[in-house]
């Protein structure tokens, strides 16, 4: 089926990283990873796959960061008209993300689930769109890159992976055993010295 998909592969991979950033539960790595597998069978060059997964990460936090200008706007105007938002409190917001933001939007790809606020609140906060997609576009490359390698990894060396997985499986589950028997007899042994009533 993944690989009957070829000609639409970047498609999927574009939308996938854009949707994650709009829905954060949507599951985008897993398809960088798919992004992976795709290029390891010569169905994507590395680079389309790279360049599609990023893209889409782009658009995506451009998105948020549409949503939260309209949001900052909002919060603007009702707190000009004296509702529980002040104008200071929009201001204290303001000042924090210009001050903090930028490491936020660094190391935003590696926040899983609260990526898309940070590009909500960088819209809301007024901070200049081409840096904030700047930072957004260097975190998501360097994320997508690790990804991509570690997708890369898993699937050349799946076989390998299996059979590491396979031994740990065993050893742990004889870890567990000898501590249970271990612990039973310590129990055990205590059980049998309480004095008699």
């Amino acid at each position: 089926m993944l690989a009957r998909t070829g000609p639409a592969a970047p498609l999927i991979l574009f939308v996938g990283s854009l949707v994650e950033y709009v829905f954060p539960p949507f599951p985008g790595d897993t398809l960088v990873v798919l992004g992976a597998w795709y290029a390891v069978h010569g169905v994507l060059s590395w680079p389309v796959t790279f360049a599609a997964v990023t893209a889409g990460a782009v658009l995506g936090a451009w998105i948020d960061y549409r949503i939260g200008v309209a949001l900052g706007r909002a919060l603007e105007r009702g707190a000009r008209r004296r509702g529980p938002v002040t104008l200071d409190h929009v201001r204290q917001v303001e000042a924090g993300y210009a001050r903090w933001g930028a490491w936020f939007l660094l190391a935003n790809r590696f926040l899983p689930g609260i990526r898309a606020f940070l590009f909500v609140g960088a819209g809301a906060a007024g901070l200049p769109v081409g840096r904030v997609l700047l930072l957004g576009g260097i975190s998501a490359a360097v994320w997508n890159a690790l990804l991509l390698a570690l997708g890369a990894l898993v699937v050349e060396n799946l076989e390998e992976m299996v059979f590491l997985l396979e031994r740990y499986t065993r050893v742990a589950w004889a870890v567990v055993v000898l501590a249970a028997a271990v612990a039973v007899i310590h129990f055990a042994r205590k059980w049998r010295r309480r004095p008699a009533r």
